[in-house]
């Protein structure tokens, strides 16, 4: 046997007896407020981003399986090569319009859309400045830029810290501050005003990733510049979460950036388009939030009990308007054991340790949707409470 292989054994080894080795469930059905498990059992989910309920939502799958009846089931080639069928461009419209951003265009993830910002946007005596929490998606799209790029790092939403970073960008032919609306593992909102007022200031754009705050945070689900009432220069955003619930990214803006992305960007280059089917089922998605707006304020109605439930039986909870609701238990293989407990107890939920979070910091991150019952939310507070005593 290769050693290379005998060693990577031995991590995995090592992951198991430390109690830190993650195994997932395998489902038996579509994702929704419960799902079934391929053991037959149906459980509380709380672990989706399916914020709006719209993964299996009748409409969305009528409109993915019209587009792939009318288009086929991909495009077999990339876009500058074969073109684009006629429902991309319709979902980009749609994006842009929703989003109150003059041009859109899609990627197969979010993560190819960050990663196709930054480095195509940014080179030779350019900057970028990025959250020290961001995610691995921007952290990876800042460390793709030319080694000309300056890269600077700001502490967690510290605007005196992002102030000094500009500073040091002062003599940048162009800068770019990027940042998560909401930051996937504390569910907090960037400090949009105090940034883009910082940004402006230092003349730099301002990107939001806001992959966990479209169909989530603000009145309408528009996110975080909805939210705090700013505009900003440029939305990356994803298909796989609120909106459908299946794959695929997006980034939007000025029309000249989301030429320059077409025209260079080597995630959409070199990558297929989205498969027909995701950009109509993302495209009817699209359409239900905007007709149905009133599923963000069930959402956010959920997720204020489900929080104020946590608190009231005495959990460390992060307060946060977003879906994302993390309960602090300290220890990861701790966190990946109560996980196993909650599923006992007919909730799947899942554990995050280190090294997603800081050691100590390992959570259960329970994330909410529209279509949670009082019913789902009062069984899960009771499994947190039956599990209170391993905890507190």
């Amino acid at each position: 046997m290769n050693s290379t292989t005998d060693d990577i054994r031995g991590e995995l080894d090592g992951l198991r007896r430390a109690g830190t080795y993650k195994r997932t469930s395998t489902l038996d059905g579509p994702m929704g407020p419960t799902v079934r498990l391929a053991d037959g059992r149906t459980v509380v989910n709380l672990c989706s981003n399916n914020y709006l309920g719209l993964a299996d939502h009748p409409e969305v799958v009528a409109a993915s399986t019209r587009a792939m009846k009318s288009y086929g089931y991909g495009t077999a080639s990339v876009r500058f090569i074969c073109g684009s069928f006629t429902v991309h461009e319709e979902l980009e419209r749609a994006i842009a319009e929703f989003l109150g951003l003059e041009k859109a265009t899609t990627y197969v993830s979010c993560w190819n859309a960050n990663e196709a910002l930054v480095p195509t946007l940014l080179s030779g005596d350019d900057a970028v400045i990025s959250d020290e929490l961001n995610h691995a998606s921007i952290i990876d799209a800042c460390r793709l830029c030319a080694k000309q790029v300056r890269k600077l790092i700001y502490h967690h939403s510290d605007m005196s810290d992002l102030a000094r970073a500009l500073a040091e960008a002062v003599h940048a032919r162009r800068k770019l501050v990027i940042t998560d609306g909401v930051f996937s593992m504390e569910g907090d909102l960037a400090r949009l005003p105090e940034i883009v007022e910082l940004a402006g200031k230092h003349g730099a754009l301002v990107a939001v990733d806001d992959s966990h705050a479209h169909g989530v945070v603000g009145k309408t689900g528009r996110g975080t510049p909805e939210h705090f009432g700013v505009a900003v220069d440029i939305v990356t955003g994803t298909l796989g979460k609120a909106l459908g619930g299946a794959a695929g990214g997006f980034i939007a803006g000025p029309a000249p950036i989301i030429e320059l992305m077409v025209q260079r960007s080597r995630p959409q280059l070199f990558s297929n388009a989205l498969p027909p089917g995701t950009a109509g089922g993302a495209l009817g998605a699209l359409r239900v939030l905007v007709r149905e707006s009133e599923r963000v304020a069930r959402l956010q109605e959920n997720v204020a009990y489900l929080r104020g439930g946590l608190k009231s039986l005495g959990y460390e909870v992060i307060d946060s308007p977003t879906a994302i609701v993390p309960v602090i238990v300290g220890e990861t293989a701790k966190a990946l054991r109560l996980a196993g407990a909650m599923l006992d107890h007919g909730v799947l939920i899942t554990g995050f340790g280190y090294p997603v979070v800081p050691e100590g910091k390992a959570r259960l991150r329970a994330q909410v949707s529209a279509v949670h019952t009082r019913e789902h939310l009062d069984l899960a507070l009771g499994a947190f409470k039956a599990l209170r005593a391993e905890v507190l």
